[in-house]
């Protein structure tokens, strides 16, 4: 019997099968996004080899010292470059900061785009080459899977095709490496990642190191998130529940403190927040806003939202 909370899809079925096959991963991909606002995706073309990779990488830059990690750290620039140190991020309702510390890459651009205010340079890791080649390599990786997934959502909102795809390149994704370390004392209240909504469009999660994911359901409980081996956790943010006037659900969840015992473990997750351009409008969609689901949000640029939503968070000032 499957304990499963949330369905599972396979990717290759839409990239790769028959018209039938294409509509029924549509059609499910979509329902989930609607119910659930979480879905497994099987089959989805990201390299393990790469994934493991990138976690001994990981694993590598946090077991540096503290002081060497920290000059990695880039100030004003909102964590969305190089290292965020532990501490310093909190879910927007709270004033307990998670107990993590993380490592951000962000777009990787060329010619007359490369370092400029919307694309900064992405910070290098000297001590530790594999973090930055592995890094970006990922990056795309997940870029074109993320692509794969917005154009299968265009389609079950009776959207072109390839409605995402222009807003989407060269966006403000973000590959971000999270380490939680041993928990040494009793949290102030505190669990690993308090309660929260992503802020992005969707976004795209390998299995992490250890245990610990939940999502809120419609009944106010709280369910283990367990994907299989090989599967990606993916779910909705809210840009695109701002964008579907909550049609698709950004649902909220967290990542809580292991049993006592296994306080000696650390955790280590891989998300990858994909994000449009900052010029997107995010205006909800006509098709999304009826008499039974007013329209809920104003107006807004991709943008603009983000950086209200980095104030909230505690990134920026």
């Amino acid at each position: 019997m499957s304990n499963r909370t949330i369905p599972v899809v396979d990717l290759s079925t839409f990239v790769n099968g028959s018209e039938e096959e294409r509509n029924n991963f549509i059609k499910a991909i979509g329902e989930a996004f609607h119910n659930v606002g979480f879905v497994g995706v099987i089959n989805h073309g990201i390299d393990k080899n790469l994934v493991e990779g990138f976690y001994s990488s990981s694993k590598e830059f946090f077991s540096l010292p503290v002081d060497l990690k920290r000059s990695y750290e880039v100030k004003n620039m909102a964590g969305q470059r190089g290292y965020t140190s532990f501490g310093r991020e909190h879910a927007k309702q709270s004033k307990v900061a998670d107990l993590k510390e993380f490592f951000q890459l962000g777009q990787y651009v060329e010619g007359d785009k490369a370092n400029t205010e919307e694309y900064p340079d992405n910070v290098s890791v000297a001590e530790v080459p594999s973090f930055n080649t592995e890094g970006k390599e990922l990056y795309k990786a997940f870029e074109t899977t993320g692509g794969h997934l917005l154009r299968a959502i265009a389609l079950y909102l009776d959207l072109d095709e390839n409605y995402f795809t222009q807003k989407i390149e060269d966006g403000n994704s973000i590959l971000r490496t999270i380490h939680y370390p041993p928990i040494t004392e009793e949290p102030r209240t505190a669990i690993r990642a308090e309660q929260h909504e992503d802020i992005n469009l969707i976004t795209l999660l390998v299995g992490a190191s250890a245990g610990g994911l939940q999502l809120l359901n419609n009944a106010g409980e709280w369910l283990d998130i367990t994907p299989e081996e090989d599967e990606i956790v993916i779910n909705v943010g809210d840009m695109l529940q701002r964008l579907t006037n909550n049609y698709l659900k950004s649902t909220t969840h967290r990542v809580i403190n292991p049993p006592k015992e296994e306080w000696h473990r650390p955790r280590l997750s891989i998300p990858f927040f994909l994000h449009p351009k900052s010029e997107m409008d995010l205006t909800c969609l006509e098709s999304c806003v009826t008499e039974e689901r007013p329209l809920e949000y104003e107006n807004i640029t991709a943008g603009d939202y983000l950086n209200e939503r980095l104030k909230e968070i505690g990134l920026k000032k």
